[in-house]
């Protein structure tokens, strides 16, 4: 049936069910009609206005701390359809499981209008203290609804047009509800909508710790979309579903009641091995699904780190024996950089790891015109979720549970006049980058918790050893975000592609070495090394040399680690392809001599290649085995 808006269309509805007590049937949505049943069952009047009186400030601040994880959880989608939100004059909503209001963000008019009505922070909107809404009713069915003007049981409330969603946890628990609400006068098409993706975006965001003692499988039936909000979730302890998100539900038509009491053998036709293998599983009735399978412990993987993932510091000249080492090519990189640094724009530094890109970003403030005020450095691959939010951004107290005495200016703030750099910006979660999106674009942010919004000076450099454009394709950065840090492309080689590898060793050992020499083997086997582990590899190698052997000490192969002494010749470099040859060929042609080598297995050969697997069934069709 076609939805009405006004109240007044509603009208002759309205009369049949409040005053003649008769069911007006295909007038109303029939979970409108199911709710103004219960209401009027719970003896609410429909004329009446409602006695909604907002919890003191301290007692929202416990609700807060209470619902820690949800509001964190749901701070990105907040911040991001706040925008949205502003710009069509409606406000975005997050509740508890209860209904009781912990944020309200948006269109600062309406915020208004809706606090007139107690739509705002600190009130409850369960059907039985307001009667039939979009928060109190999606709590009441568990499914998210529309309720449009005088489809609102209490007639006050015909001012509003209204859709929410209930957020459920992994265990098919309510935690909330996230709710999109305008002018009822104004079509509102779209916001139903976005308030599902968003909430697929905070229920998949549960899952980035983990699933205690459990196996959790992540699947969809295009590889393509794997490791975006539209993955199945699946977690599986002992051969039984314990955990799911609504996607991975629907990837068997199972609803939240299955959890805990659904098999791993009712549902797939595989075992787990070939899940692992071939990143592939055949579900009951012979359909591919394809994705990864791995422990909680690694659901998020992180490359140790031995940095502080936090460090703020001045600019100071480096000691000979640390100072860095750029040949021409780097130098003049280096000039360009610090440049566009002054010009206020961003730079983004790539390279693999251990090539020296916190190096170059030291060197390229040292040399800038913010020399003079702070250097902040934020791994963002060493920090948790959560903590990158509050640090990055600052909170006020009683923000959250843990939330400092007098809270947090947080790092953008501490960088004021300086630099920040954000290291392993390809790390930062999902849900985190469009807040940094409108940071950078706006110049100003908000803490959380509140506070007024403040204005900030600070110039950016990111760096990250991933390859942002694949990162993109598959889901996992944000196009906006690289199109807003990448003005200035700065690209460090790896140690292996060094011109002259040997005279980089010497370079480096006459700084450290105190009078020690290398025979000439020795440095042959230094120089052929290729260094994975690059620059920061070589370092720490020679300070070891160093370390074992006395001053003036002559050292030979027999003095080197036992990686060096077995590593083999090096092989003769491949001749450069032509310019013309197709670069997509190529790399085709390596993908397909990769699955090759590795007798069709298509996780080793992604393994083999530093890629992911869908990016291998992207470029090679769904079953790679057989191109």
């Amino acid at each position: 049936m076609a939805r009405t808006h006004s109240f007044s269309d509603l009208g002759p509805a309205r009369r049949t069910f409040f005053e003649r007590g008769s069911v007006p049937s295909g007038q109303v949505p029939d979970a409108i009609l199911q709710s103004w049943k219960r209401c009027q069952g719970m003896g609410l009047r429909a004329e009446k206005a409602p006695a909604i009186e907002p919890v003191p400030a301290a007692r929202l601040r416990e609700m807060r701390e209470r619902n820690e994880r949800l509001w964190r959880l749901a701070r990105a989608e907040l911040e991001a359809l706040a925008a949205d939100a502003a710009a069509t004059g409606s406000i975005v909503i997050l509740t508890d499981d209860q209904g009781w209001i912990l944020d309200a963000e948006g269109h600062p008019v309406f915020l208004d209008r809706a606090g007139r009505v107690a739509l705002m922070p600190g009130a409850c909107w369960n059907e039985a203290q307001v009667g039939t809404n979009a928060i109190g009713t999606a709590i009441a069915d568990g499914h998210s609804l529309e309720v449009r003007g005088g489809e609102h049981y209490l007639s006050p409330h015909r001012i509003l047009s209204c859709s929410a969603v209930p957020i459920f946890d992994p265990y098919g628990q309510l935690v909330g509800v996230l709710d999109i609400s305008g002018d009822a006068s104004v079509p509102h098409m779209h916001a139903l909508g976005l308030a599902r993706l968003a909430v697929a975006n905070i229920e998949h965001r549960y899952f980035d710790d983990g699933i205690a003692d459990c196996e959790l499988l992540r699947l969809h039936r295009d590889p393509a979309l794997l490791g975006s909000a539209r993955e199945g979730l699946l977690a599986f302890r002992n051969g039984k579903l314990l955990a799911a998100n609504d996607a991975g539900l629907q990837l068997f038509g199972l609803g939240r009641g299955e959890l805990g009491r659904a098999s791993y053998e009712a549902l797939f036709d595989d075992s787990l091995s070939r899940l692992r293998d071939d990143g592939v599983l055949l579900d009951r009735h012979g359909r591919a699904l394809y994705g990864r399978v791995h422990q909680a412990s690694d659901d998020r993987p992180r490359r140790p780190s031995l940095r502080p993932a936090i460090t703020v510091s001045a600019a100071v000249q480096p000691s000979r024996a640390d100072a860095p080492l750029f040949d021409a090519a780097l130098e003049a990189e280096l000039e360009r950089a610090c440049r566009i640094i002054d010009a206020e724009l961003p730079v983004l530094v790539q390279g693999e790891t251990g090539t020296g890109k916190e190096v170059f970003a030291r060197e390229l403030h040292r040399r800038c015109s913010r020399s003079r005020k702070p250097f902040v450095a934020v791994n963002c691959a060493a920090l948790p979720e959560g903590l990158i939010e509050a640090e990055l951004f600052g909170y006020e107290e009683g923000a959250f549970t843990g939330a400092r005495k007098h809270g947090s200016p947080g790092l953008l703030r501490q960088a004021d006049g300086g630099v920040l750099f954000l290291d392993e910006i390809g790390d930062m979660p999902l849900a985190l980058q469009p807040r940094l999106l409108r940071v950078l674009q706006e110049r100003e942010l908000s803490p959380l918790g509140g506070g007024k919004p403040v204005k900030l000076d600070f110039a950016l450099i990111c760096a990250t050893h991933r390859q942002l454009e694949e990162a993109i394709g598959d889901g996992r950065f944000r196009p906006d975000l690289y199109y807003r840090i990448s003005h200035h492309c700065i690209r460090i080689p790896s140690l292996r592609d060094h011109p002259d590898r040997a005279r980089l060793v010497l370079a480096l050992w006459q700084r450290i070495s105190h009078g020690r020499q290398l025979d000439g083997e020795a440095l042959a086997q230094l120089a052929g090394y290729p260094w994975p582990g690059n620059l920061r590899q070589l370092s720490a190698c020679l300070r070891t040399l160093v370390a074992l052997s006395e001053p003036g000490a002559l050292l030979r192969v027999e003095s080197l680690p036992t990686y060096l002494r077995d590593a083999p010749a090096p092989a003769t470099a491949r001749p450069a392809p032509a310019l013309a040859e197709d670069l997509e060929t190529l790399a085709e042609t390596a993908m397909r001599d990769a699955l090759a080598a590795c007798d069709g297995n298509v996780a080793r050969a992604a393994r083999r290649l530093g890629i992911s697997r869908s990016t291998l069934y992207r470029r090679l069709g769904s079953d790679p085995r057989r191109s």
